[in-house]
């Protein structure tokens, strides 16, 4: 039994390559029934976002699997694999475990530190849950990256520093007024990246937007977004002394507000600070605005300035999750080792619980005299008794799964207890065809988790 995830990432391929293998949402709950009845896969989940496309699956061979995986992509997209097959990655047990870890913690990301990713891996695993495409291994991996990724942003500041020119600029604003509430943002242009920062600032507190732009329809439109109001450019020198946050990014070829245009507009502001961020390049403010006193006027390379430094910061702060992600897969290889003794836990626990069954029905049939209060005591002491003998020999084999010849110990334990009977049953109804297990066999269990002992000798 092996993990793998094949996929492509904005890293591996450009946007018009990328944009061809998404999975619509109506889509994925059948191209996941399609990718569990691959030859070979026995849980599957897809994550899909614009920036990635990702297929996770428990297979019986990987090297072979990853042949059936990019059968699958070839059939579901209608693209010939010679088309992608260059864009596309591998990779398998540990290293699969620890890239959905990363993914899920937001360090595999664009912007780095981003959260957006945990709810979407969350959501694929869901979903992946709910069509029964996930068993045993998948219901615990993606819940253990899931638990990481909110440990990685509540332990770490990693999400706390801006990393975009619209953050930065709300982050300024932060420091010169404290809070938005009850402030007025003035936005000059009606392109993408004025759009984005005001509404981080009207996420922020920010009530009152005024949206100028020289196509009054397209002020229109934006300030409908925001319950904003639309102005001309002579209307909007006119609301200056109401405003607290201007914000400009046109395609101008001159300034849009001059010195003297701010010098008159503070008089009437009555000495309370105005912030101004030009993102325009060639720039839309005339730097003598600086001049103006109460004026806090910040170019985008002020802000460039910032979203490198606050970068700089969240690398340090990927490098304590990354400490994180070693603890869990150690997590996980503990897990696994234990899990390939399930069966034999579970089959000694069963053969023990039948011999107390069997003595208390014998017991009942001697002592027929016995109350209902006796039978109880005489039941929970013996119960005990049973209990108590199996804990030993429990910590034992969960110990002796970890250890250089788990294989031979694990038949030795079998063979003394006589659990040969039971094992066989086991593994029978775990063959079984169309049946999503639980619980993986002893052997493939074994059979992984020397796999990764191996990589972790070998110092992978």
């Amino acid at each position: 039994m092996h993990i793998i995830v094949v996929g492509l990432n904005y890293r591996t391929a450009p946007v018009e390559v990328r944009e061809r293998f998404a999975f619509s949402e109506k889509d994925l709950p059948i191209a996941l029934k399609q990718l569990q009845q691959t030859k070979s896969i026995m849980e599957c989940v897809i994550v899909a976002t614009c920036n990635r496309t990702e297929l996770y699956a428990v297979v019986d061979r990987p090297h072979l699997c990853g042949h059936y995986i990019r059968s699958f992509m070839e059939q579901w997209f209608k693209l010939p694999r010679q088309q992608f097959t260059t864009d596309l990655y591998m990779h398998e047990d540990e290293k699969a475990i620890e890239h959905l870890f990363r993914v899920t913690c937001g360090l595999d990301s664009m912007v780095i530190g981003e959260t957006q990713i945990l709810g979407q891996v969350r959501n694929a695993f869901l979903l992946a849950q709910e069509q029964k495409t996930t068993g045993t291994m998948f219901n615990t991996i993606f819940k253990q990256a899931v638990t990481l990724a909110k440990k990685a942003h509540s332990e770490t500041s990693i999400g706390e520093a801006a990393v975009s020119v619209s953050y930065a600029a709300v982050e300024l604003g932060k420091r010169i007024f404290g809070q938005f509430n009850g402030k007025t943002v003035m936005i000059i242009g009606a392109g993408k990246m004025s759009e984005l920062t005001a509404k981080h600032l009207y996420a922020n507190g920010v009530k009152r937007v005024f949206v100028v732009n020289r196509t009054y329809d397209r002020a229109v439109q934006l300030a409908d977004k925001f319950n904003g109001t639309p102005l001309s450019m002579a209307d909007a020198i006119k609301k200056l002394p109401e405003t607290d946050i201007v914000i400009s990014s046109t395609g101008s070829n001159g300034y849009v507000l001059t010195r003297n245009q701010m010098a008159v507009a503070m008089q009437k502001r009555k000495s309370r600070p105005l912030f101004m961020i030009d993102i325009a390049v060639p720039r839309d403010l005339d730097p003598a605005i600086a001049s103006v006193e109460n004026v806090f006027l910040y170019d985008i390379d002020d802000l460039e300035g910032i979203v490198e430094s606050n970068l700089d910061q969240r690398r340090t702060e990927a490098a304590k999750i990354e400490v994180f992600i070693n603890e869990e897969i150690a997590s996980f290889r503990q897990w696994y080792k234990t899990l390939g003794v399930a069966p034999i836990i579970r089959a000694l626990q069963d053969k023990a619980a039948n011999i107390h069954k069997e003595t208390m029905d014998s017991l009942t049939n001697k002592l027929p005299d016995l109350g209902e209060r006796e039978l109880k005591i005489i039941r929970k002491l013996t119960k005990s008794i049973v209990n108590q003998m199996l804990h030993d020999p429990i910590d034992r084999v969960k110990e002796l799964a970890g250890e250089k010849h788990a294989d031979d110990a694990m038949d030795l334990f079998v063979k003394i207890f006589a659990l040969e009977e039971a094992m066989e049953k086991s593994q029978q109804d775990e063959r079984k065809p169309g049946v999503l297990n639980e619980s993986p066999v002893t052997d493939h269990a074994l059979s992984f988790g020397k796999a990764l002992n191996a990589q972790t000798a070998a110092g992978v």
